[in-house]
C-alpha cells in the first residue's frame, strides 16, 4: 500500500527529471556548432523521381488505346509530348493511354507524396493488326511477326519458302507505301536446292561445189600474135579448188584448157551438257573453256608495249532459281557456247592475228515444274550462196558457154536447240555418286608398247555383278 507521502516524493522527482532534460535540450540548441569536417559533412542527396530506366515499353497504334490499372491513387500525371500520345484518367487508379501520332514519348504517374507509381515508354506506330491478319490468312504455313519502327515496318520470323518471304514483303511495302521503309528479316526454313541440266545441241552441214574452166592460148597470123587468157575466180567462198586438170590442143593456134573442180561436204556436231546446282534465290555460274588474249592497244613511248585483255570462250551457264509453291521453279538463265574461229579474224601489224568468236547464246526467264523440260531456244538456219563468173557474151552461149565460165555454190545449214530441265534436289551420300574415272587404271608397259592399249578396264568398286555373261570389252572405254 502506497502512502500519501510517498506519492508526493515521486511527483517531485519526476518534475526534477523533466526540468533537467529540458535544460539539456535547450543548452544543446544554444551552444555554438563547429564546422563539420571529413565524414561528418552532409552533402544534399539528389534523387531521380522518374526516368526511362524504370519505364515499361508499350506499343500503340495510331488512334488505338490501352487501359491500365495502377496500384495506388493517381495525384499527378506527366506526358512528355501530348502530340504523340495522351493519358486520360477515368478514376483514381485507372488510366487510358491513346496514340495520337507516329513517334515516341513517355508518361509518368505520381501519388500524393510525389513518388512515382508507374512509368511507360510509349511507341506510337502504324496500326498493323490488319496486316497481321492478312499475313496469317495468306501465309498459314509461315510464322511471320511484324513490328512497327517509327514510320517503318520490320518483318521477323520464319517462312516456308522464299516466295512466302517475298509475298510478305510486298504486302508490307504496299501498306507502308515505300519499300525502303520495310526491313525484311524473315528466315526461310530449309531453303531448296535446284539442279539445272542444260543441253546445247547443234548440227552444221556445209556443201561447197565449184566447177570452172580456164582457157589460154596464142594465135599467129603472119607477124601478128594474139594471146588470150580466161581465168575466172571463185568469189562465193573465197576458196580455190585444189584439184585441176590441164590439156593442150593444136599447134597453131595452141590452146591450153585447165579444168578446176571441187566438191566439199562437211558436218559439225556440237553437244554441251552443263549441270549446275544452286540454292533457291542465289546465282550460280559455270564455265568450261578458256581465255584468249586480245590486243587492245599499246603503251609508250619510248618502248611500245602491247596491252592485252583476255576474253572468255567455251560453255558457260549462269542461272538464278527461285522455288515457288506447288513445286514450280522460276528460272532466270543465261547459257552460251562459243568457240574460236578464223571467220572474221583480225590481223594487226606485227604479225599478230586476233581470232573471232562464234557464239550461241540464250538468256530468258521461264517458269516450269521440277523435272519438266523446256526448249529454251531453237534455231534452223539455211544459207545459200551461188556465183557465176565468165567471159561476157561467150558465157551465155548454150553448152559451149561452160568453157568460158566458172560456178561457185555454197549451202550452209544450221540447226540449234537448247533444252533446260530443273530439279529440286537433296544432298546424297558420296557412295551413291560415281565419277568418270571409276574403274580406270593405267596400262602396263608391255600392254601399252606391244598392244597399243591406253588403259586397263576394271569393274566399278562395290557394284554387284550381273549374272549374264558379256563378250568383249565393257566398262569405261577410252578411244
Amino acid at each position: 500500500m502506497i502512502e500519501q507521502g510517498d506519492v508526493g516524493d515521486m511527483a517531485i522527482r519526476a518534475l526534477i527529471r523533466t526540468a533537467t532534460l529540458a535544460a539539456l535540450i535547450a543548452g544543446a540548441a544554444l551552444a555554438p556548432t563547429a564546422p563539420a569536417t571529413g565524414a561528418d559533412a552532409r552533402v544534399p542527396v539528389i534523387k531521380v523521381a522518374a526516368s526511362e530506366a524504370t519505364s515499361r515499353f508499350v506499343p500503340l497504334g495510331v488512334g488505338k488505346s490501352v487501359a491500365i490499372d495502377l496500384p495506388a491513387d493517381i495525384k499527378d500525371v506527366l506526358v512528355a509530348d501530348p502530340k504523340i500520345a495522351n493519358a486520360v484518367i477515368r478514376s483514381s487508379r485507372r488510366v487510358y493511354m491513346i496514340g495520337v501520332k507516329i513517334g515516341q514519348t513517355n508518361i509518368f504517374f505520381f501519388d500524393a507524396q510525389g513518388k512515382q507509381i508507374a512509368g511507360f515508354d510509349i511507341a506510337v506506330t502504324r496500326d498493323l493488326n490488319g496486316l497481321r491478319a492478312a499475313l496469317k490468312q495468306t501465309l498459314p504455313d509461315s510464322d511471320i511477326r511484324i513490328e512497327g519502327v517509327n514510320d517503318g515496318v520490320m518483318l521477323t520470323g520464319t517462312a516456308a519458302s522464299p516466295q512466302d518471304s517475298q509475298q510478305a514483303f510486298d504486302l508490307a511495302s504496299r501498306l507502308v507505301g515505300d519499300g525502303n521503309k520495310v526491313v525484311n528479316g524473315i528466315t526461310v526454313r530449309g531453303r531448296d536446292q535446284v539442279l539445272l541440266k542444260v543441253t546445247v545441241a547443234e548440227v552444221q552441214r556445209d556443201v561447197i561445189k565449184q566447177l570452172g574452166i580456164d582457157i589460154s592460148g596464142s594465135l599467129n597470123y603472119g607477124s601478128a600474135v594474139v594471146n588470150f587468157n580466161s581465168s575466172n575466180s571463185f568469189n562465193a567462198s573465197g576458196i580455190s579448188p585444189s584439184s585441176s586438170l590441164a590439156a593442150a590442143f593444136g599447134g597453131n593456134p595452141r590452146i591450153t584448157a585447165t579444168l578446176q573442180a571441187m566438191e566439199r561436204a562437211g558436218v559439225i556436231r556440237t553437244l554441251a551438257e552443263p549441270n549446275l546446282t544452286a540454292i533457291s534465290g542465289e546465282t550460280a555460274t559455270f564455265l568450261a573453256g578458256g581465255e584468249f588474249p586480245v590486243v587492245t592497244g599499246t603503251s609508250g613511248p619510248p618502248a611500245y608495249t602491247p596491252q592485252v585483255e583476255f576474253k572468255k570462250f567455251g560453255v558457260s551457264l549462269i542461272f538464278t532459281p527461285v522455288v515457288l509453291s506447288g513445286g514450280r521453279i522460276s528460272l532466270k538463265v543465261m547459257t552460251e557456247t562459243s568457240e574460236l574461229s578464223t571467220d572474221g579474224a583480225l590481223s594487226v601489224p606485227g604479225g599478230i592475228s586476233i581470232p573471232s568468236l562464234k557464239t550461241r547464246r540464250a538468256e530468258t526467264t521461264v517458269e516450269i515444274p521440277s523435272g519438266g523440260s523446256l526448249a529454251l531456244a531453237g534455231m534452223i538456219q539455211e544459207q545459200t550462196k551461188q556465183s557465176i563468173n565468165g567471159l561476157p557474151g561467150l558465157m551465155q552461149v548454150p553448152i559451149l558457154g561452160t568453157l568460158f565460165k566458172s560456178r561457185d555454190f555454197i549451202n550452209h545449214q544450221t540447226e540449234l536447240m537448247i533444252l533446260v530441265t530443273p530439279y529440286v534436289v537433296r544432298a546424297v551420300a558420296q557412295k551413291q555418286l560415281s565419277r568418270p574415272d571409276d574403274g580406270f587404271a593405267d596400262p602396263s608397259d608391255p600392254s601399252s608398247v606391244l598392244l597399243g592399249r591406253l588403259n586397263r578396264i576394271y569393274g566399278v568398286a562395290g557394284k554387284t555383278e550381273s549374272p549374264h555373261n558379256y563378250h568383249g570389252n565393257y566398262g569405261f572405254i577410252l578411244d
